[in-house]
C-alpha cells in the first residue's frame, strides 16, 4: 500500500496534491518551480506574438476607422476641410427630407428579401440533385460553383448588361417567342429581377455548403421514414428539413449579409447612376455617390451606420428565433 494511501486511512484525510489532481489543478509546490513558471511565460508570449498580426489589422484596418466613421457622421465633413460637429442632423435628413435615400433603402430591403430566398432554393434544390447523382457529380459541381467565383466581379457585370441591352442576345431571344421588352437595363419594372437574377446565378458557394449539410444526413433516417410509408415529400419535410436547419440559418444569415452589401454589379450596370428611375440606387452605390462624387463624407458615414444598424438587427432577430426552427444534434426539439 502506497505512504499516500496508508496517510489517508490514519488521519481520515487525503492529501493535498491528491485532491488537486481530482480538481484539474495543479500542485501549489508544481506551480511555484521557476522552471515551469518561465516555460508558461513563454507559451503566452509565442501566443501573444502570434496573434500580434491579427490584432495590428484588426485595430488599424477595422475598429479605429469603424470608430471615426462613427464620428464622422455626426459632422459636415468634405474631406477637404476639417470636419463639423453637426450633431444628430445626418440621421435627421436621412430619414425627414431625403427621398432618395428612402427610395434607396425600399429598393435595397425588395433585393434583399426577394432574392435572398429565391437563391438559397435555387441552392438547395441543385444541392438535392448533385447528392443522389454519383456519375459526373464533381464537373456539375464545379460547373455550378463557378459562377460565384467570378459572379461579382467588374467584367461579370459588363457581360450581364451586354446581355440584357435592347439589342443584346436575351432579348433577342425572348423576340423569337414573339415577347419584345425592349431591354431589360433601361426598364424601371425589369432592371431590378435583373439584378435578382445575377444574385441567383451566384448559388454556386451556397450550393456547396448545402451539398455538404445533405451529406452528413445518416440514410438510416430516410430508410427509416420510408419503411413507416412517407413520401418523397414528407421525408424531405420530416427528414431532410430538421437535419439540414442549421446549414440553412448559416446560409440565411451570409445571403442576406451579402445582399446588403450589393455594389459592383449595380454601380457598373447602371454605369454609376442607379438609374433607370433609381432601380439600382442601392444602399451601397447611394452611400458611394454621396461620399465620393458629391464630397458628402459625413453624411456618407451616417448612410453606412444605418446600414450596419439594420444588417445587426436582422442578425439579432435570426439568432433570438433559431430557437424555434433550428435542430442541432442532440437537441429535444
Amino acid at each position: 500500500m502506497s505512504t499516500t494511501a496508508t496517510r489517508t486511512i490514519v488521519t481520515g484525510k487525503k492529501s493535498g496534491r491528491g485532491r488537486a489532481l481530482r480538481s484539474g489543478r495543479r500542485p501549489e509546490n508544481e506551480l511555484a518551480r521557476p522552471g515551469q513558471r518561465a516555460r508558461l511565460r513563454r507559451e503566452t508570449a509565442t501566443g501573444y506574438a502570434f496573434l500580434t498580426p491579427w490584432l495590428i489589422g484588426f485595430f488599424g484596418l477595422t475598429a479605429v476607422p469603424m470608430i471615426y466613421s462613427l464620428y464622422l457622421s455626426f459632422t459636415k465633413y468634405n474631406i477637404f476641410q476639417p470636419p463639423k460637429w453637426i450633431g444628430l442632423d445626418n440621421y435627421i435628413r436621412l430619414f425627414t427630407s431625403d427621398p432618395n435615400f428612402i427610395q434607396s433603402a425600399q429598393i435595397t430591403l425588395v433585393y434583399v428579401f426577394i432574392g435572398t430566398p429565391i437563391t438559397l432554393a435555387a441552392a438547395l434544390a441543385v444541392a438535392m440533385l448533385l447528392n443522389y447523382r454519383d456519375k459526373g457529380a464533381g464537373f456539375f459541381r464545379s460547373a455550378f460553383y463557378a459562377p460565384s467565383l467570378i459572379g461579382g466581379s467588374v467584367s461579370v457585370a459588363i457581360v450581364w448588361r451586354a446581355m440584357f441591352s435592347s439589342d443584346g442576345p436575351v432579348d433577342s431571344g425572348l423576340q423569337i417567342f414573339g415577347v419584345d421588352l425592349g431591354g431589360w437595363i433601361g426598364n424601371p419594372s425589369l432592371v431590378l429581377p435583373m439584378m435578382i437574377l445575377l444574385a441567383v446565378w451566384q448559388f454556386g458557394a451556397t450550393m456547396v455548403i448545402f451539398l455538404a449539410g445533405l451529406k452528413q444526413i445518416p440514410k438510416e433516417l430516410y430508410e427509416a421514414a420510408e419503411m413507416d410509408g412517407a413520401n418523397a415529400y414528407r421525408r424531405f419535410r420530416a427528414v431532410t428539413i430538421p437535419m439540414l436547419s442549421p446549414v440553412m440559418f448559416f446560409n440565411l444569415l451570409l445571403g442576406l449579409i451579402g445582399a446588403f452589401q450589393v455594389f459592383a454589379s449595380a454601380y457598373i450596370i447602371s454605369n454609376g447612376t442607379g438609374g433607370p428611375a433609381g432601380m439600382t440606387n442601392f444602399i451601397t452605390v447611394y452611400l458611394y455617390k454621396r461620399g465620393f462624387s458629391d464630397g458628402q463624407m459625413g453624411y456618407a458615414a451616417a448612410i453606412a451606420w444605418v446600414l450596419l444598424v439594420v444588417v445587426a438587427i436582422i442578425a439579432f432577430i435570426l439568432f433570438r428565433t433559431q430557437r424555434s426552427w433550428v435542430h442541432y444534434s442532440g437537441d429535444d426539439k
